[in-house]
């Protein structure tokens, strides 16, 4: 928490995005680099992953929200953001812990896309076999 402003930061990660949440006591307004929720995430399914976590507390109307999101996917940002509005929350009230951790909203989700070996065209793929 910063002493100056009734801020509470956390960060969220998901595959290759980094999500930096700060959340603050207010009205509900969300801003994801300087744009609203709906401009940011353009499906339902990503604008209602990234707050699952104020739902859960019923909290979406109680808290402001300034969120930096940076690399991945769109999909992956909104569960980076997802990760990081978890963590802020649990700075602010460590009594969330049992319900977010519930949901699993505490987790990193530690599936990311595996590395390409060499000498073959994909990171599973391999190339046909001849016999001769």
């Amino acid at each position: 928490m910063s002493e100056r402003t009734n801020e509470f930061w956390g960060t969220g990660r998901r595959k290759t995005s980094v999500a930096r949440v700060r959340i603050s006591p207010g009205v509900g307004k969300v801003s994801i680099n300087g744009r609203t929720l709906d401009d940011y995430f353009t499906t339902d399914q990503m604008r209602n992953n990234a707050v699952l976590p104020l739902e859960t507390i019923d909290g979406k109307a109680r808290f402001d929200l300034r969120i930096n999101v940076t690399g991945g996917g769109l999909n992956g940002q909104s569960g980076a953001v997802r990760h990081g509005i978890a963590r802020a929350l649990l700075e602010f009230d460590p009594n969330y812990r049992p319900l977010l951790k519930a949901e699993g909203y505490l987790t990193r989700d530690p599936r990311s896309k595996e590395r390409k070996k060499y000498g073959q065209p994909g990171a599973r793929k391999r190339f046909q076999f001849s016999k001769r």
